[in-house]
C-alpha cells in the first residue's frame, strides 16, 4: 500500500486489493488530427476582463502547457493553462483558431461573431 499522503481523492475502499498507486492514471496526448478544441470569449468570474478560453484538450499537461505557451507568444499576452483548458488573456478568438487550424488541430469557435 501506498502512502497515506499519496492516497488524493480515496476516502475508503473496500476493494482489499485496491491499490492507491494505480489512482492517478496519466491520460496519453491524442494526436493533433484528433484533438477537438473549442475556443470562446469568457467574461464571468473575470471581473469584467474578457479571455479567449480553449477548451477540450485531451493529454499531458506539460503538452498542453506547450500549447499554451505558443498560443500565448503568437497573441503578445499572458494567461495559464490547466484542466485541459488554456486561457488567453483578452479577445483573440478568431487568431487563436486560426493558429490552431493552422498547426492541425480541429479547432470550433463557439459563441456569437
Amino acid at each position: 500500500m501506498g502512502s497515506k499522503k499519496k492516497r488524493t481523492n480515496v476516502v475508503y475502499s473496500t476493494n482489499p486489493d485496491f491499490n492507491y498507486d494505480n489512482e492517478e492514471l496519466a491520460q496519453d496526448t491524442l494526436p493533433i488530427s484528433e484533438q477537438k478544441l473549442y475556443v470562446s470569449i469568457d467574461r464571468k468570474r473575470r471581473k469584467g476582463k474578457s479571455v479567449t478560453l480553449i477548451e477540450g484538450y485531451v493529454g499531458e499537461l506539460e503538452d498542453l502547457k506547450e500549447l499554451s505557451k505558443h498560443l500565448k507568444k503568437s497573441c503578445g499576452v499572458g494567461g495559464s493553462a490547466k484542466d485541459s483548458e488554456i486561457v488567453v488573456q483578452g479577445e483573440f478568438k478568431d487568431k487563436v483558431a486560426k493558429i490552431l487550424i493552422a498547426m492541425g488541430y480541429n479547432a470550433i469557435k463557439k459563441g456569437g461573431d
